[in-house]
């Protein structure tokens, strides 16, 4: 924890605060923090500053690694000075860093930063540690500060006062620079290349032993340092010597100017609405197809292109849009590998899908693109990857996508990217962590994506495009639900609209065709697509009925009544299509194909009629083909087995009509368990199927009962000794691990005496009770400790 943050934190009032915790919702997660300190701690955390600075701009970036150039501690004149501008321009960013804890002033009015800010830059702009840091360090002996005070002309002394005035030569410019003019040929060009392209640089450690060397001259007078042999490193303060006193480390507080033209938002509102009912449609048509002819994987895993192609056929899809939505379905729990089916098939979750309305539907599609680490239309040396294949970038697609929306997000309305390039170079000062290459070769992939999803058209985004790009919270690629984006209200009601203008109708002509104009439903598509064949797709979509198609739809199980009630219910149904359903279904089925496991033949016919007729053998399905044949739903080694434990004694016979003796083969028993892709994730489909949507901390309440409660109440030392005579119940052992509880925040299970149980963590003692966060209340509560009768470790 740091000490400063705290007494910083202390002098804040309840309105700054709430605006620190607003800006850093990690800080208030459960179990939120119940002091000062605690917050300290959260704030410091090294992980959860590098996840607040992705979030951060280009800016904030430039000022804080300024800052840590210059040290921990400088005041905003000394900071707006190096870097060039006026203590107006900085200001507002360190401001900005202050929001989100990442900075404060001190007692003195200078700027501290917080600790994990260092992590994020091992050499901020380009300049290594300070000269103090390698003088003091244990590696130069006094002798060796004695040359080095000698080769600057500089008396002995006391080494603190030696120390300081060789870091007064060596960061003085002028100084410096008539140092340089006695140096040896070849020592300004290597001294350069350390001060622009260093701090740190590989070397020839020989050549600091050669007399007369640039090397040997830049050591002997501090210039250079090497922590290693073949390693050299140039302080800060000689580096911005060398530099100039001209020099100031980039900084960009206006965002790169982006080209646009202006649209028509009737024409971006028309292209949502035909695309997000398609997407919806045509994940439906997949999903149903993999359930019939399940998707096999390559051995290096992926699906191959030609499944891609066969499934991009039979769905009606282009190959780039199945590519999207195979892995869209994958990160959405609705496709998986299936090892009885031997490929990607349905989920479970696919039969909870498929009942929820449309807007329901296409909102689970949408918060599995927005958190897929992987980018299905992204060209890598100018080929696509693998379909549900590894991708090395993960996470970081991911945020490029996000970043490239959030870029669109802030334009004016009406208003579209007209310049692709510039569009990149936007998204990199919104999301500087995130490399220019990567963005380059995401965006066109993003924005292709996104124009599939309804996301975006025209290049510009939509109000659905508008309403995703504005969720804060997106998850990851394991969670198998992401309440907080499937629920979002704004969402929903954009959901909702952009499905608003779907068509659940057609018009049936004489011809055997159908005719939907506009966007069809799910289900009316579905409907159609069973027993019809689409022609063309668009601003509106046509089906021809056939002979075949009818015959498709009666195989599949439909009646021509129920087939031609379906129909009525969209549409009125023309007499010739009538006559053809009518005709296809009088002649449906006049010639049967009979599925059989296996034969059972007997030369006595009375023995074969006792064998079908037998009660116990029901469940063989047996049927009597001829007096000496018997046909058998179960395959042979069951129907064997069934024969034998009722009495008879069957032999197996081979197909060439050969009678063998085999030994009996234990099956093993399928688990039924679904490896999800990418990774081979196993998925357990027991949650329920609507997550509950838990509600987001206020950080005004927190602020306030935070500033109210100051330090509050800490351990007074005493934890062991209070345990151990008032959870008199306990063992030895399990008081040690409750005094873990209070003293280092440890999770446990408690039981009480009247056979409560309880997760806790983060306790406090107060008095002879435990007061402690309960996992199962969602708060704290008090435990007394004599009625704590088990302690028990758990783990996550």
């Amino acid at each position: 924890m740091d000490d400063h943050l705290l007494g910083w934190l202390k002098t804040l009032d309840e309105e700054r605060l709430t605006r620190i915790l607003a800006n850093r919702p990690d800080a208030i997660a459960a179990p939120w923090p119940r002091r000062l300190d605690t917050l300290a701690q959260r704030l410091g955390n090294g992980s959860a500053i590098s996840a607040v600075m992705r979030a951060l701009p280009l800016p904030s970036f430039e000022v804080a690694q300024a800052a840590l150039a210059l040290g921990d501690r400088v005041d905003l004149e000394t900071l707006a000075g190096f870097m060039g501008v006026s203590e107006a321009e900085t200001a507002p960013w360190i401001d900005l860093l202050s929001d989100h804890a990442l900075a404060w002033p001190d007692d003195e009015g200078r700027i501290r930063l917080a600790g994990g800010l260092a992590r994020c830059w091992t050499a901020p702009c380009g300049l290594g540690e300070s000269l103090a840091h390698y003088l003091n360090s244990w590696t130069v002996s006094a002798d060796a500060l004695r040359a080095l005070a000698r080769a600057l002309g500089l008396p002995n002394g006391q080494k603190r006062q030696t120390v300081s005035k060789i870091i007064e030569v060596l960061s003085d410019p002028g100084r410096l620079a008539a140092l340089l003019e006695r140096a040896p040929e070849g020592a300004r060009r290597l001294l350069d290349e350390f001060a622009w392209d260093g701090p740190s640089r590989g070397v020839d450690g020989g050549r600091f032993v050669v007399p007369g060397s640039p090397e040997k001259w830049a050591g002997d007078h501090g210039l250079l340092f090497r922590p290693s042999w073949n390693t050299a490193e140039m302080p800060r303060e000689v580096a911005l010597a060398l530099r100039g006193a001209d020099y100031h480390p980039p900084f960009t507080p206006v965002p790169p100017d982006l080209a646009t033209v202006p649209v028509d938002p009737e024409a971006v509102d028309h292209l949502m609405t035909l695309a997000a009912p398609h997407v919806v449609e045509r994940c439906a048509a997949m999903l149903e197809n993999t359930a019939k002819i399940p998707l096999p994987l390559l051995k290096a895993g992926g699906v191959g292109v030609r499944e891609v192609r066969r499934l991009a056929k039979d769905i009606g899809c282009d190959e780039d849009e199945t590519r999207l939505l195979l892995e869209i379905c994958a990160v959405a729990r609705l496709l998986a590998w299936d090892d009885t089916a031997g490929g990607l098939v349905p989920t479970e979750k696919f039969d909870r899908w498929r009942l929820d309305d449309a807007a329901a539907r296409l909102r689970v599609l949408l918060a599995a693109w927005w958190r897929m680490e992987r980018s299905s239309l992204r060209r890598i040396d100018g080929r696509y990857g693998t379909v549900l294949g590894d991708d090395p970038a993960g996470i970081m697609v991911a945020r490029a996508r996000r970043a490239v929306l959030g870029v669109l997000a802030r334009l004016p309305a009406s208003t579209a990217c007209a310049d692709q390039a510039g569009l990149v170079e936007a998204a990199h000062w919104h999301a500087p962590l995130l490399e220019r290459p990567l963005l380059g070769e995401c965006a066109p992939a993003a924005l292709e994506e996104a124009r599939m999803l309804g996301l975006v058209a025209y290049d510009t985004i939509t109000d659905l495009g508008r309403a995703l790009a504005a969720l804060q919270t997106a998850g990851d690629e394991n969670d198998d639900s992401v309440p907080l984006v499937e629920n979002d209200p704004l969402l929903v009601e954009c959901s909702i609209r952009a499905l608003a203008s779907v068509r659940r109708s057609a018009l049936f002509g004489a011809d055997l065709t159908a005719v939907v104009t506009g966007p069809p439903s799910a289900e009316l598509a579905e409907l159609l697509d069973r027993t019809a064949d689409r022609e063309s797709r668009g601003a509106a979509s046509v089906w021809r009925f056939s002979p075949a198609s009818i015959r498709r739809a009666m195989d599949a199980g439909c009646s021509a009544d129920d087939l031609l009630a379906d129909l009525a219910e969209v549409g009125t149904v023309p007499q010739p299509l009538d006559y053809l359903v009518r005709d296809i279904a009088r002649r449906h089925g006049e010639v049967t194909v009979t599925t059989v496991a296996c034969i059972v033949q007997a030369s006595d016919p009375v023995l074969l009629a006792e064998i079908a007729g037998h009660r116990r053998l029901g469940r063989l399905g047996l049927r009597l083909l001829a007096p000496t044949v018997l046909a058998s739903s179960v395959p042979a080694a069951k129907t064997l087995a069934a024969l034998r434990e009722n009495g008879y004694a069957p032999v197996p016979v081979e197909d060439t009509g050969e009678i063998t003796v085999r030994r009996a083969r234990i099956e093993e028993p399928q688990g039924g368990r679904l490896i999800l892709l990418p990774g081979g994730r196993v998925a357990e489909f027991e949650q329920p199927p609507y997550p509950v949507l838990d509600t987001p901390p206020d950080p005004g309440e927190h602020a306030r009962r935070l500033l109210a409660t100051g330090d509050g109440a800490r351990g007074n030392g005493r934890t062991w000794a209070v345990i151990g005579r008032m959870a008199s119940r306990l063992p030895t052992a399990q008081q040690s691990l409750l005094g873990f509880v209070v003293d280092r925040g440890v999770r446990a299970a408690i039981t009480l005496a009247d056979g409560l149980t309880a997760t806790i963590s983060h306790g406090e003692l107060r008095g002879g009770t435990l007061d402690a966060w309960c996992e199962e209340a969602g708060d704290y509560l008090e435990f007394p400790l004599a009625d704590i009768v088990e302690v028990r470790g758990t783990y996550v």
